[in-house]
């Protein structure tokens, strides 16, 4: 965590893995850069969905005849909701005490674009307006924001808490033990999806 941060927190007792699972990646070393009460994961969510609300102005704006309103009214749904999922996502961990979770960035950040993609196709009536796609494209939009918040920022949130009144989050768990845990997860992930491309490729040849 960089000296300068705005929370209160002293992390001067901590080693470089602890600091690093606190601060996590990119993104999430920018949020734990903000006050806390900035970066609940309730706000969190709701800007992920006022992010999304902005990218819809553009087909809704071409495809509405009195876009505005209804624009208006689904952007203040979207918001609401990936707030409360956001809430939902730290009440849950205030009981579960899970930590830090990192998400598969590569099947988490395509969806709001193939969910923006397909509510533009449905509004310029190139894709069938019915239920399934309704729910297929709007889910696509949600789904990110509130499920990396739900495995990633929210538990890391109640740590930088934990720091902030002056209580060690790793008593219990200590944190080097917790990413060598991850890492080799995702090591035997790495290894098991390596042999099956190297199978299926001895298998081609024969």
């Amino acid at each position: 965590m960089a000296a300068d941060s705005v929370w209160d927190g002293d992390i001067s007792s901590l080693d470089e893995s602890q600091r690093d699972l606190l601060t996590g990646g990119g993104l999430s070393k920018r949020f734990s850069n903000l006050p806390l009460w900035l970066s609940h994961p309730s706000n969190i969510g709701a800007f992920y969905g006022f992010l999304v609300s902005l990218a819809l102005i553009l087909p809704y704006a071409m495809t509405e005849e009195f876009w505005f309103p209804l624009w208006l009214l689904h952007a203040s749904l979207l918001i609401f909701a990936t707030a409360f999922l956001g809430i939902f996502s730290r009440i849950v961990n205030a009981f579960t005490k899970r930590m830090p979770i990192a998400v598969n960035r590569k099947a988490l950040y395509p969806m709001p674009f193939i969910g923006f993609a397909l509510i533009t196709l449905i509004h310029t009536d190139l894709l069938s307006n019915n239920t399934y796609s309704q729910y297929l494209s709007w889910g696509l939009l949600m789904i990110p924001g509130p499920l990396y918040i739900h495995l990633s920022w929210a538990p890391r949130w109640r740590l930088l808490c934990m720091i902030e009144d002056g209580t060690s989050p790793f008593a219990e768990m200590p944190a080097k033990q917790y990413l060598r845990e991850q890492e080799s997860d995702s090591i035997e992930s790495d290894d098991t999806e390596l042999m099956e491309v190297i199978e299926e490729f001895e298998s081609e040849e024969e």
